[in-house]
Formats: structure tokens, sequence, C-alpha cells
């Protein structure tokens, strides 16, 4: 499912400039504020909870002075205090869930008369009411058992058939959301918050000695949740507009320093492709991933361009190589065919012979080429594994005799090597082949291990190799024995077999003979 998911978003996803996918991702980062006000409800939802609570306490502390002065605790100090049970009071109103009620109608007529108790103690508590308010800006008003209103404009109607007094003259304290019909709105910002149509009503019980005396009911808005961003509104412009400028700083900067230098990058690989090498400019503004994509690039062209001359000097050499016996075999055909019924069966037989003998050389060139073709491509395999004390005695074996001696100088205790067996004994066998050819009646080879490498050296007896030839003898088709049938490809393909497993051959000098060292990493 998780295959076919990617595979559907991978066909219809869009294929974006990175300056567009940059500029959209910091986009996206700078919207985030204005994204994280619509969710503010959530934080609103804990302010109108907030607002509860503070009703609450305000309504406790009202209804227990009430308690405190109806009872009458100062006159009689002697009385017990009744036992007290602490508990946490939970909020109970909750914008998402709680239903919202219409506003609180007016107080309606009644006959009945307020109770007189209730009465003297609402007067005593006006005072505190009015203090309280003055802080609070809550609505204080205070019922008696009956629910008819004590104090305020609407002193003597009754509220008794709110559900929230009938809660309260049943003895429990409750709060209700109410819509706030007498709201009006200040700022522009204030569409956008429920909380700003509501009220909050808390009907709270005044108990005296246990008996219901009346009904505390305090209401007011919650707090504004936008009062303080609208007020800040010049605030908020200039913090909108640093960040929109920062911005546009910051793609400028990242156009710098990581799109532009791609783009020049992207430019030069195009120009490399179409045969043209271009060294692209270095950005201003470094950057370490775009400084190593710069140093892989330089690295990538040197290579083509190493490889290029190489191709070339190649299909040059080549070209020179097969001339020679090509124009041989050419010419003593052209002479067969003119006068071939006038020659002598000698003449005749030295010109096949000659023809024969360059045909020999063209399939000796083209297997060599061959062997070096795949020396050249190969990438040893890092697991590769070559115990190297078998393959220097089966070498020894097969190539010492007729005057030519393998004296072996190897360690008792040889690890393998990092290289394919056969790869090992192709290198070893052209060495020792090429000293033998050298007129060498002795070769030592000898081995030594430090820091993890097998250091192995060729040394032998022969005429050697003259001073003027030994930077060239690792060059493609050099060679001194080119009579003797050599091709010059033995030590190039050897050096190249070497190379694709890390490894490195060296020609050392020497007083006498020709010396050979060749360097190949130890298994771990």
């Amino acid at each position: 499912m998780m295959s076919g998911l990617k595979a559907r978003i991978a066909r219809h996803w869009p294929v974006l400039r990175l300056r567009t996918i940059l500029l959209g991702t910091l986009l996206f980062v700078a919207a985030l504020p204005g994204l994280g006000a619509i969710f503010l409800r959530v934080y609103e939802n804990a302010l109108v909870r907030r607002t509860e609570a503070e009703l609450v306490a305000q309504g406790a502390a009202l209804a227990a002075g009430a308690a405190v002065v109806g009872r009458g605790l100062a006159a009689d100090p002697a009385r017990p205090a009744a036992p007290v049970r602490y508990h946490d009071r939970m909020t109970e109103v909750d914008l998402r869930s709680s239903p919202i009620l219409p506003p609180r109608p007016p107080a309606a007529a009644t006959r009945a008369r307020p109770d007189g108790a209730a009465v003297a103690l609402a007067r005593q508590m006006v005072p505190a009411f009015a203090e309280t308010k003055v802080t609070t800006l809550s609505s204080i008003l205070m019922l008696d058992r009956r629910g008819i209103v004590l104090n305020g404009r609407e002193g003597g109607r009754s509220l008794a058939a709110l559900p929230e007094i009938r809660a309260a003259l049943d003895g429990r304290a409750v709060t209700v959301l109410r819509e706030n019909e007498g709201m009006v709105a200040h700022y522009p910002l204030e569409w956008l918050s429920r909380a700003a149509g509501i009220r909050l009503h808390h009907a709270r019980p005044i108990n005296v000695d246990g008996k219901l005396l009346g009904v505390l009911l305090v209401s007011r808005s919650p707090r504004a949740l936008f009062l303080g961003l609208y007020e800040d509104r010049g605030k908020i412009a200039l913090g909108v507009l640093t960040i929109f400028v920062l911005l546009v700083l910051l793609s400028a900067i990242l156009s710098r320093a990581i799109v532009r230098p791609i783009e020049g990058l992207s430019r030069a690989t195009r120009e490399l492709a179409s045969g043209r090498r271009v060294a692209p400019r270095h950005p201003s503004l470094q950057v370490v991933e775009i400084q190593a994509l710069y140093r892989d690039f330089e690295q990538m062209a040197e290579s083509i361009e190493k490889r290029s001359r190489y191709l070339r000097d190649f299909a040059s050499a080549v070209s020179h190589e097969f001339k020679t016996p090509l124009a041989g075999i050419s010419g003593a055909i052209e002479l067969l065919q003119d006068h071939g019924a006038d020659m002598t069966p000698a003449d005749r037989e030295r010109f096949l012979t000659n023809m024969a003998a360059d045909a020999e050389r063209l399939s000796r060139l083209v297997r060599r080429l061959m062997e070096l073709a795949r020396a050249d491509v190969l990438v040893g395999a890092s697991d590769a594994r070559a115990a190297a004390a078998p393959v220097l005695v089966a070498v020894a074996d097969a190539l010492a005799g007729d005057g030519f001696a393998i004296h072996l100088h190897l360690p008792e205790f040889f690890p393998p090597l990092t290289m394919d067996a056969g790869a090992l004994e192709a290198v070893l066998t052209t060495l020792a082949e090429n000293a033998r050819q050298a007129g060498a009646s002795r070769l030592d080879i000898s081995a030594a291990l430090q820091d993890g490498v097998a250091w192995i050296d060729f040394a032998d007896d022969g005429p050697g190799i003259p001073q003027r030839d030994r930077p060239r003898v690792f060059d493609l088709f050099f060679t001194s024995k080119r009579e003797e049938g050599g091709t010059g490809l033995g030590l190039a393909i050897a050096r190249s077999l070497l190379e694709a497993y890390h490894g490195e051959l060296h020609l050392l000098s020497s007083e006498r003979g020709a010396h050979f060292r060749l360097a190949v990493t130890l298994a771990r």
C-alpha cells in the first residue's frame, strides 16, 4: 500500500526549481505565526475557564462573607466552627461542548415579598459588592431563597425561572454560558473570537448554619483575546514587516549560496558534456556541501580530461602498432599478386613467413589489448581475498628452469591480500616473465609486511633498464623486445590490475638488473 501511495505521489508531484522550493518553505515558515493565531481558540478556551475560575472564587468569597455576616459570628465567638472539607472544584464550561444559552431575560415581576433576613443581609453586603465590582468588573446580584433580586435596578423582581438560579436554590453552585446581547465590537479582530459574544453566569447558594438564606449570581464577560493584539497592532505590523524583510534577505543569501552555484555547476556540466571544459566560478558565499560538490565536479572533470587524453594517445599508439604489420602484410600480398609466378620458391616462402609473423604479432596485440581493456574497467570486489604465498610458489614453479632461477623470501606468516587470486597471479607472472625475457638468470622475490600493506619486491640480475627508458617503462606499447614478440602492454596491464584493488606498482632504482615493487593491502 505504501509503495502504491509513493508511486501515486511521484506521478503528480511537480518538478520545481530549488529557488521555488526554498521560497515556498520560507513563506510557510513566515506564515506560521498567522496560522498559529487561528489555533489560538484553544488558548481562548483556557481563558474562558480561567474567567470561570475567577467567578467561582469571587462567588465563594462573597457567599462566605455573606454567610459570616448572616450567622453573626462576631457576636458569639464561643460558637464552635463547623468542620471544614477541602476539595478542588473542576471547571464546568467548555467552548467546544457547553451549550450557549440565550441572553439572560429581564427579571420577572412578582407579588411575593423578599425575605426580611435576606434583605437585611443584602444591605450589609452591598458595599462589599460595589468594592468588588470596581476591581473585577463583574455584575453581582443577591437573591433571596425564592429567587427575588435584593439589589440593583431589578430589585424586587424574580429570576427564579433561570436554570442556574434553580440549581443554586437546590443547593448546587453552577456556571452557564449565555449570549451577551450588550456586546459591542470595539476591535476589528473580535469576529475571530468565539468568546467575544458570550457571558459567564455563576450562581452559588448562601448557606447559614446549613440553611439556604439566598443565592449569589455573579457574571462577567471572558477576558478579551484580541484586545492585546489590537492594542499592539503597530508593533505586530512592524514585526510582520521585519519578518518579510528578513525573509527576502534570507532568500537572497540562499540564492547566492546554493541556487546560483548549482545553476553554474549545471552550465559547466553541459559544457563538459559537449566537449568543452569550463571551470565554474566558485560562489562568494561558501557552503560546505557546495564546496564539496565543486571539488567533486573538478575531480570528475579532471578524470574525464585525463581519460580523453588516454583514449587519444591510446588510439594513436594502436594505429601506429597496427600500421607496421598491416603494411608488411599488404606489401607482401601485393608482391605475390604481381610477381608471384616469377618468384623462386625460397622468395615466396620468405614472404609467406613474414606475413605469418606479422599476423601473429597482430593476434598478440589484439589479445593483449583485450586484457588491457578488461584491466582498465575492472572494479575490484571489496571482499576479494587471495593467499599470496601459494600464488607466488605456483608462479615460481611454472617459470623457473632453463637457466632461470626464482628464489622466494617470504615471511612465516603471510596474511591474505585484498585482491582476486587470478589478478594477483597475472601481475606476478608478468613481472617474472619480463625478468626472464630480459635475460636474467636469477630472480629474487621478497615480501615484507608493514602498516597493513604487503610490499613484494622483484629484483633480477639481468641487464636492467637503461636510464633513458625508465620514465617510459609503464607507457603503452613501449618495449625493447619488439623483435622478440614484445607488445609493450604487460606492465600497463599489471599496473591497471593492481590499481583496481587499490594497489601500486613502481620501478625502483638499482645498480644491476631491474627492481620492481608492488604494494597490496592486507585483508583484515
